[in-house]
């Protein structure tokens, strides 16, 4: 199946490595081209040339309020248009609730949650109709997960942000997605496993706790969430699409 995607330009955050790396990967293959970000300049510029002509990095924090307008600026700048956004950001301090400063959640605030509202929010007034903004969440929206408290107060938040979005944006004929990743096989979740007294053990009930008895890749993610950014994907708007290999039991 033709995605339509050939020549259509989006922005990915976050996206020299983990789930917005490998979004920006399948987009690229199937005739997208990306504008994606990051905060590391070196890694940035890494990334965009390791995808080719169709890439180009520009180095931002999403907490930062001039972000938006400038990576709407460099889509038009460097590929003539702009045609939606995959708002991706690396997850929060891990930790319980104790252990969590205010600082903490002043800075996952404005970078998570702020930062993908003014994201949102900028794209918005620049799609045309057949746009698409995109979050990436996680599986915390409908469930907490343990030891990761800050993401568990804000995803549920931007997604219903996202649903309010929609609602709004439909009848201009932009669409607004959400992804719910549970265990995909990133640096990050990696780095969360690494947490525990024995990670190879932790690894394991994770993946008994999956019908699919294993993590996801992060291609599997990626071509999940270019079929959602993608012209075929144009009657799906207001969803959360789990990504997840079951591991949600809830409808």
């Amino acid at each position: 199946m033709d995605l339509g995607l050939k020549d259509r330009v989006y922005v990915v955050t976050g996206a020299t490595r983990g789930l917005g790396n490998a979004t920006a990967r399948e987009l690229v293959a199937d005739g997208a081209k990306v504008v994606l970000t990051g905060r590391d300049e070196e890694r940035v510029a890494a990334a965009a040339a390791e995808l080719g002509p169709n890439a180009v990095g520009v180095a931002v924090d999403n907490a930062d309020p001039g972000a938006p307008e400038r990576l709407v600026a460099a889509a038009r700048e460097a590929f003539g248009r702009f045609d939606g956004v995959l708002v991706s950001v690396g997850g929060p301090p891990a930790g319980f609730v104790a252990d969590n400063t205010d600082e903490q959640w002043q800075a996952a605030f404005e970078s998570v949650f702020l930062g993908a509202v003014r994201l949102a929010r900028a794209a918005a007034a620049e799609l045309d109709e057949g746009g698409v903004i995109g979050f990436v969440l996680s599986g915390s929206v409908h469930e907490p997960i343990p030891g990761l408290t800050i993401s568990n107060g804000l995803r549920p938040g931007l997604a219903g942000f996202a649903k309010s979005l929609s609602d709004e944006l439909g009848p201009r004929g932009i669409r607004v997605v959400g992804l719910l990743p549970a265990r995909i096989d990133t640096d990050r979740v990696r780095e969360l496993d690494a947490l525990s007294a024995d990670p190879e053990a932790t690894r394991a009930a994770n993946e008994s706790r999956i019908p699919m008895r294993r993590y996801g890749r992060p291609e599997e993610f990626g071509r999940a969430a270019a079929f959602l950014l993608s012209p075929a994907a144009s009657y799906l708007t207001g969803i959360m699409l789990p990504v997840d290999g079951g591991m949600r039991h809830g409808f």
